[in-house]
């Protein structure tokens, strides 16, 4: 079993590791139209070239000091622009890598009426091109590519790379919250904390487990004002069960 962080580009001196291809290197750019509207959207969508720019100064790009919240795959932006709009003091980012999901996460956060929000296209694997050590207060992700046979372990987000991603990007008592309809992810980021991806001993990761639910759609979230998420809704409706987790960073590996 591997367990590698992916590398869709190769890196440059001066340069992030995650860039918009030319137009012209698409074969077909037509073919695609949100690969053009993607690009002439604008505020509040940032494309990859604009994203990386702004390390280190997302209060600027914002107009505003706050807590950084970051989502992963926002998907059609519904989490997204309503936790804009239950924290109008944050900071919030979500992260999309298609241009037809960027688009639709923008026009959701345009319709919600939030100022305090941006998607990025971006690639998950490549986070500390975005944001500083330690400067994230809360990292989000909902209902990640189950991804679940043994050959496409290196397809799969919730890995021991992207754990450690985790530890590097919050600030101690930062919080990571996982929400999945497939159980063994959430095994996997518990197991993934002190092993590695062949399931053997491994240094203990500073993340503690501070709240676990096996199914939110019939009983309450591992934490406070949760949001329904669309896929949670659509599980809710057919019977079927959402697991959620909650890690806190802690101060230190011991």
């Amino acid at each position: 079993m591997t367990d590698r962080r992916p590398t869709p580009q190769p890196a440059t001196e001066g340069r992030p590791r995650f860039r918009d291809a030319p137009t012209q290197d698409y074969g077909n750019p037509d073919a695609n139209p949100y690969l053009i509207s993607h690009r002439s959207f604008g505020r509040p969508l940032l494309t990859a070239d604009e994203a990386w720019r702004w390390r280190g100064r997302w209060d600027e790009e914002l107009g505003q000091a706050g807590d950084l919240h970051v989502e992963l795959g926002s998907g059609n932006g519904f989490f997204l622009a309503e936790l804009a709009r239950r924290n109008p003091d944050a900071l919030v980012l979500g992260i999309e890598i298609r241009f037809k999901r960027c688009v639709l996460c923008a026009r959701k956060i345009q319709a919600a009426g939030v100022h305090n929000a941006r998607i990025l296209r971006y690639h998950a694997a490549f986070l500390d091109d975005l944001f500083e050590d330690g400067a994230l207060a809360a990292l989000y992700v909902n209902h990640p590519d189950p991804w679940p046979k043994e050959r496409h372990e290196k397809n799969r987000l919730i890995s021991r790379w992207f754990l450690e991603d985790v530890v590097r990007l919050l600030r101690p008592g930062g919080v990571f919250r996982l929400k999945s309809d497939h159980l063994p992810n959430i095994e996997r980021a518990v197991e993934l904390i002190d092993h590695d991806p062949e399931g053997g001993p491994a240094p203990r990761l500073p993340l503690e487990v501070t709240g676990r639910a096996e199914d939110v759609t019939r009983g309450p979230a591992p934490w406070p004002d949760d949001i329904e998420t669309n896929y949670q809704r659509k599980f809710r409706e057919r019977g079927l069960p959402v697991y959620a987790l909650e890690l806190r960073r802690t101060a230190d590996a011991g």
